[in-house]
């Protein structure tokens, strides 16, 4: 692989290319850390092996984190991104875990909503999607879950959506209008207290008629795509083939198949 780095707007920006292949299209990858903590070594290995096997160009913000980063000035930045990468790579697809996923659907709404740019798809990980935390499920999750925990999450939550109201789609993409979004791809583990969302994003969507392939790994945790095991392997896989420009996973069968949720077991 190669890599480059540019600033746009004073954000650091990474391109990640493959060496033996020609590019096709790109993904904007969106990282995790709960919109305070940098990118990780994981984020890295995943959009390594997202440009090596998908043979795509993988671009990488490095968006400024709270207190210094908010919703509103970030989401709108990472949808320009889109757009400009979209003009420059051809076909692009976005993608990002955890808060980089809230920052990811967020996105793709406001691609959606002001730029009238339909998404051929959006992949989420592990992703936040209702920052008021309000889930009833939640509680429930709660004991289980080994990494997240919901007093912090309102904390982080809160500086997050800066001056905007927490019901506002680009803080809590799961209060907005889904109907008109390109296809999802979800991962959740069921041991994550953003699980009871993940299920309301799916069961929402599908209802506002968008193409949504909800993965579920069943006694996993928040991220699982990321960690080194055969569950994550195996999802990573998935993932892959989601982001890899005129795979077989974007015909009618692929689409016919998303309509029902997969498990994946705990091992």
């Amino acid at each position: 692989m190669t890599v480059d780095v540019s600033r746009r707007d004073g954000w650091p920006v990474y391109r990640v290319h493959p060496v033996d292949a020609r590019p096709r299209g790109s993904v904007v990858y969106i990282h995790g850390g709960g919109w305070v903590n940098e990118i990780a070594a994981a984020h890295w290995r995943l959009v390594a092996q997202i440009a090596a096997e998908a043979r795509t160009t993988v671009v990488v913000p490095i968006y400024p984190l709270v207190p210094f980063g908010t919703a509103e000035a970030v989401v709108n930045a990472v949808a320009d991104l889109v757009r400009e990468v979209g003009e420059v790579h051809g076909e692009v697809r976005l993608a990002g875990d955890s808060a980089g996923g809230q920052i990811a659907l967020s996105a793709a709404m406001v691609l959606r909503d002001q730029h009238s740019v339909t998404l051929p798809r959006t992949l989420l990980i592990s992703p936040a999607l209702d920052l008021s935390w309000s889930n009833p499920r939640i509680p429930q999750v709660q004991p289980d879950d080994p990494w997240l925990a919901v007093p912090g999450g309102r904390v982080f939550s809160d500086r997050w959506r800066g001056e905007l109201p927490t019901e506002d789609p680009r803080v809590s993409p799961l209060a907005g209008d889904l109907a008109g979004l390109g296809p999802l791809t979800v991962f959740s583990g069921s041991h994550d207290v953003l699980n009871p969302d993940a299920h309301l994003l799916r069961d929402r969507a599908r209802a506002a008629g968008v193409e949504t392939e909800f993965h579920e790994g069943e006694g996993l945790v928040h991220v699982y795509p990321l960690l080194p095991t055969r569950t994550g392997e195996a999802a990573r896989s998935i993932i892959v083939e989601r982001l890899t420009v005129g795979s077989s996973s974007n015909g009618p069968e692929d689409a016919e198949r998303s309509a029902a949720s997969t498990s994946i077991r705990m091992s």
